[in-house]
């Protein structure tokens, strides 16, 4: 365990990294409406640049650190003067950072497009049967699919926003979407999360135990139940989900501290963003008094390979790249490795965490 001036500085590092991350050209995936899409550098608005926006918003508020709410300020002010692309799940993503500025500073220049966002997704977002949003994205439409990655992309911002705004019909619409794909995406026999869910046939595609997918949910259910009060009875039922879920997670985990791509697959690699989450998840429920001091133990682990894969220059390495829903599981194995926001904010999770515990020592 670093002592916290350690982490600090690491921590600068992966704020440094982030903000230098730009598209080199490797991948070529426009969106819908002919535009190019871009995944990767830091001033784009899609959902690895809205996790990473998160990842700063939750070491702002921690730190108090004032040149990032200045960073997160101008970044929001650009973007609203340019004009905000279309809705869909992705695009949703950085509106929990917003929520978050917005929640903290009472600032009047955010809360018409949060407002507007948070109609918008209650009145037309298209839905599966059952109520859960399509997992719809900038370049392709999923008929009849929920993902896993749709609850830490909408589901968190309507929590966020919706409890500092008074809206409850928000934080209500947060809860089920957590409840309704609980129902179609846990795995009853050992709590892990599978990636998607189709109604066209009824099943969970190649049934993959995806290791990012399960960190999106033990990261973003901790995060729901801080973010929003929950009815008692739904908090104490999606406590239950994490738990079982991290229980076994930590069955898991390999010798490294980190996590395989596929998680029940040791010939796949391991793979940092979903291993910063999960420790990061880990680390906050111990603290909680959610999970047992074997928690925090594991989530150590996490921490301790995830500053070995953390560059000179802030760059976070063996982060797999964007992830669609997988038809078998080789697909998740050839997934290659690039250098994302969510990996950085991931890691800005696990190390601001890691603060709580950390020594004063030099």
């Amino acid at each position: 365990m670093l002592p916290k001036k350690q982490l600090k500085q690491k921590i600068d590092l992966l704020v440094d990294g982030l903000k230098s991350l730009r598209d080199e050209g490797k991948f070529n995936e426009p969106n819908l409406d002919g535009t190019a899409g871009d995944y990767v550098s830091f001033n784009a608005w899609e959902w690895p640049q809205g996790v990473g926006l998160y990842g700063l918003a939750q070491m702002w508020l921690k730190t108090g650190d004032a040149s990032i709410q200045t960073l997160l300020e101008d970044w929001y002010a650009a973007h609203l003067d340019k004009g905000l692309p279309s809705q869909n799940v992705n695009t949703t993503a950085p509106m929990l950072a917003l929520s978050l500025l917005w929640r903290q500073t009472q600032d009047a220049r955010w809360e018409p497009a949060l407002n507007n966002w948070a109609d918008r997704i209650l009145a037309t977002m298209p839905r599966t049967r059952c109520g859960g949003f399509q997992h719809n994205v900038s370049d392709k439409i999923n008929d009849d699919e929920l993902w896993d990655d749709t609850l830490f992309m909408v589901a968190l911002f309507l929590a966020s926003y919706g409890q500092s705004s008074g809206r409850r019909e928000l934080v209500s619409e947060a809860a089920f979407q957590f409840l309704i794909h609980t129902h179609y995406l846990a795995e009853r026999e050992t709590g892990l999360w599978f990636h998607g869910w189709t109604f066209d046939g009824n099943h969970n595609f190649a049934r993959a135990r995806w290791a990012r997918g399960n960190s999106w949910i033990s990261a973003g259910v901790l995060d729901l139940l801080e973010l929003a009060d929950l009815d008692e009875a739904t908090s104490r039922y999606l406590t239950e989900v994490v738990k079982t879920q991290l229980e076994t997670l930590i069955s898991y985990q390999a010798e490294s501290g980190a996590w395989h791509t596929l998680l029940d697959d040791a010939t796949s690699y391991e793979e940092i963003s979903a291993t910063s989450a999960i420790g990061y998840a880990l680390l906050k429920g111990a603290r909680l008094g959610i999970g047992p001091q074997g928690w925090r133990e594991a989530g150590l682990k996490a921490l301790g390979v995830t500053l070995k894969n953390i560059r000179d220059d802030g760059i976070v390495e063996n982060v797999s790249y964007g992830t669609r829903m997988g038809h078998d599981l080789q697909f998740y194995k050839d997934i290659p490795l690039q250098p994302t926001g969510y990996g950085q904010s991931m890691a800005l999770l696990l190390l601001v965490e890691a603060l709580n515990i950390a020594s004063e020592e030099d």
